[in-house]
C-alpha cells in the first residue's frame, strides 16, 4: 500500500506539472481528488490492513491527499494569474496610437422642428414662455372656458394625477395642451402681449401611426387693442410660407375650439401635388397644419382683460406633424423608437 501511494504521488505530480489551463486542471482534480480517485480508494482499503500497517499507510495517504490539495490550489492560482496577465496584455492601451474620436450628440428631429417654429414666431415679435407639465384643472380646462361636466372635455383624453387626499382628487393632471400658460402668464402681465408656448403634452389614448400618448405642441397668443381676424390670418400666412415654402397658399375653414370664437382650421395647399390631390393630402389638395381663432370673451375676462377694450387671437399645432409632412414620415412612433437608422437621417439638417 505504501509503495502504491508513493508511486501515485510521483505520477500525479508529473501530470500536474504538464497542466497549462483550467480545463485540464479540473480533469486532474477529478482524477486524483474526486470521490472515485485512487487516493480515495486507498483510504477505503485501509480497513483490510493490520493495525500497524493501517497506521503507517493511513498517515501516508492523508499526507499524499493534503499534498495533492495544496498543489492543486497553487496550480490554480498560477493559471488564473497567467490568464489575467494574458488578457491584460491583449487589452493593453498603446498610447502611441491616435485617440478614438468621441461621438457627438445631435438634436432630435422634434427638437429641430420645435426650434424652427419658435424661431419663426420670435422673428415676428413673439416671446417664448414655458410652464409645468403637471397642471391644475383650473388652468388646463376651467380658465379656458371648459368647465366641469362640459362635453368639450371629451376632446382631450386626460391623464389625471391621483392624490391620497380625497379633496385633491381629479384636480391635477398631465397637461393636455400648452394653453394653460396663456392664463398663467396673463395673471402677471398686461396687454399688449405676444406669446408662444412650446412643450410636451399628454393624452390618454391608444398609440397608432398618427397618435402618441406624449407629443409636443407649440401654441400662441396675441392680445392687444383692435386685434382682428386679419391679424391672425396675416401671422399664420407668414408662418406657413416660412415653414413650408414662399409659394404656399393657406385656407381657413370654420372649426370649434371652446376657448376661441370664431374658431378656424388652417390648411396649406399640398406641396407634393400642388393642390391636385395625392396620397399625402388624401386627394383633397390641402393639408391641415393647425387650429386657431379669436380669443373667446369669457377667456379674456379670466385674464382680467375687458373684451370691450381688448381682443386677441390664439393658435396651436402639433410639432411632430411638421417633419412628418415635410419628409413623408408615415408613423409618429418613429420619433420615439430610438432607432438610429431613422434619427441619423435628420442629423444633417
Amino acid at each position: 500500500m505504501i509503495d502504491k501511494l508513493s508511486q501515485l504521488k510521483t505520477v500525479a505530480e508529473t501530470e500536474l506539472n504538464a497542466v497549462t489551463d483550467t480545463r485540464r486542471l479540473e480533469e486532474w482534480r477529478v482524477r486524483y481528488l474526486g470521490k472515485k480517485s485512487a487516493i480515495m480508494q486507498a483510504l477505503r482499503e485501509l480497513s483490510s490492513l493490520s493495525l500497524e500497517e493501517r497506521r503507517k499507510a493511513g498517515a501516508l495517504a492523508n499526507e499524499v491527499k493534503d499534498a495533492f490539495e495544496s498543489s492543486y490550489k497553487q496550480k490554480l492560482e498560477g493559471i488564473k494569474q497567467a490568464e489575467l496577465e494574458l488578457a491584460t496584455a491583449a487589452k493593453a492601451l498603446d498610447v502611441t496610437l491616435p485617440g478614438q474620436p468621441e461621438s457627438l450628440g445631435r438634436l432630435h428631429p422634434t427638437t429641430q422642428a420645435m426650434r424652427e417654429v419658435c424661431q419663426v414666431f420670435t422673428s415676428l415679435g413673439f416671446e417664448t414662455v414655458e410652464g409645468p407639465e403637471v397642471e391644475w384643472d383650473y388652468y388646463n380646462f376651467e380658465a379656458l372656458n371648459i368647465p366641469k361636466g362640459h362635453p368639450a372635455r371629451d376632446m382631450w383624453a386626460t391623464l389625471w394625477v391621483d392624490f391620497a387626499d380625497p379633496e385633491k382628487q381629479r384636480s391635477m393632471l398631465m397637461r393636455t395642451h400648452t394653453s394653460p400658460m396663456q392664463i398663467r402668464t396673463m395673471e402677471k402681465r398686461r396687454p399688449p402681449v405676444r406669446l408662444i408656448m412650446p412643450g410636451k403634452t399628454y393624452r390618454y389614448e391608444a398609440t397608432d401611426v398618427r397618435h402618441e400618448w406624449m407629443f409636443h405642441q407649440v401654441e400662441g397668443l396675441a392680445i392687444d387693442k383692435n386685434i382682428t381676424m386679419a391679424d391672425l390670418k396675416g401671422t399664420l400666412f407668414e408662418f406657413a410660407r416660412r415653414m413650408f415654402g414662399a409659394d404656399r397658399k393657406a385656407r381657413f375653414r370654420c372649426d370649434y375650439f371652446p376657448f376661441v370664437e370664431p374658431g378656424v382650421e388652417v390648411a396649406i395647399d399640398c406641396f407634393i401635388c400642388k393642390g391636385q390631390g395625392c396620397r399625402l393630402c388624401s386627394g383633397s389638395g390641402w393639408i391641415e397644419i393647425l387650429g386657431a381663432g379669436m380669443v373667446h370673451p369669457d377667456v379674456l375676462r379670466r385674464m382680467d382683460c375687458d373684451p370691450a377694450v381688448y381682443s386677441g387671437f390664439a393658435f396651436g399645432m402639433g410639432v411632430e406633424r411638421i417633419p412628418m409632412l415635410r419628409y413623408g414620415i408615415e408613423d409618429i412612433r418613429h420619433f420615439y423608437g430610438n432607432d438610429l437608422r431613422f434619427l441619423k437621417q435628420f442629423w444633417g439638417f
